[in-house]
């Protein structure tokens, strides 16, 4: 494997990474309140954070390209505290994956938020836990089978991604060259060796990924605890 490439698996990784903790901590509060809220914007809401799974990556891509460049609002924001572009730079990947991934982090999260059985929150109440207490000693661990699938689904869906990332980052070797960028670049090269090689990667990835999500869903169920739909 070439350098250029051990860089491409790096970015992604980091890319990857960040993305996932981002989601997780912002993403957290947010699906909480999509699991508890009878809000008649809840729907609004749902659909919106579940719109990347059904929108094409080129079409999300080319909003976003829009909203980061320099002359926009927010391209002009950050160029003012940064000092650079948003567009083509690896910050615009992490704002993008960010969006890209939203349904596979909060979708698992929400859905273990849901499946807490409402009884134990009602004996805490019964009890005079404080709400913060609640969320913190029983709703949180109740839920962790959905954290641990949200983070494998964010962190292997930001992996592999392309449209978005392509539209967004472009491919500069080092900043924006994620690893299925790379792996575009060798096959319109015509070298399928390398090709072969990047695209096992994203295939062993994939199959971790997916190995963990359905060995963690397998065990809750086997238990009877708290367990995430797919």
């Amino acid at each position: 494997m070439t350098d250029a490439e051990y860089q491409a698996i790096l970015l992604s990784i980091k890319l990857a990474s960040l993305s996932c903790l981002i989601l997780l901590a912002l993403g957290t509060p947010l699906a909480w309140w999509l699991a508890r809220s009878h809000s008649k914007i809840k729907h609004i809401v749902e659909a919106v954070v579940a719109l990347p799974i059904v929108l094409p990556p080129t079409v999300l891509g080319f909003y976003l390209l829009i909203g980061f460049a320099p002359n926009s609002f927010l391209g002009q924001w950050w160029l003012a505290i940064t000092g650079s572009q948003l567009a083509f730079s690896f910050s615009g990947l992490v704002f993008a994956s960010c969006l890209y991934s939203l349904p596979f982090v909060i979708q698992p999260i929400q859905s273990a938020f849901k499946q807490i059985e409402p009884g134990i929150l009602d004996a805490a109440k019964v009890l005079r836990m404080p709400r913060w207490k609640q969320l913190l000693f029983i709703e949180l661990p109740l839920a962790k089978s959905g954290f641990i699938v949200a983070m494998v689904l964010g962190f292997a869906h930001t992996l592999g991604e392309f449209g978005v990332v392509l539209m967004i980052g472009g491919n500069i070797p080092g900043e924006t060259q994620v690893i299925a960028i790379a792996l575009f670049d060798h096959v319109e090269s015509l070298n399928f060796a390398a090709a072969h090689r990047l695209a096992l990667v994203l295939l062993g990835f994939s199959f971790v990924a997916l190995l963990l999500t359905y060995g963690v869903s397998g065990a809750k169920r086997r238990v009877g605890g708290v367990g995430v739909k797919f």
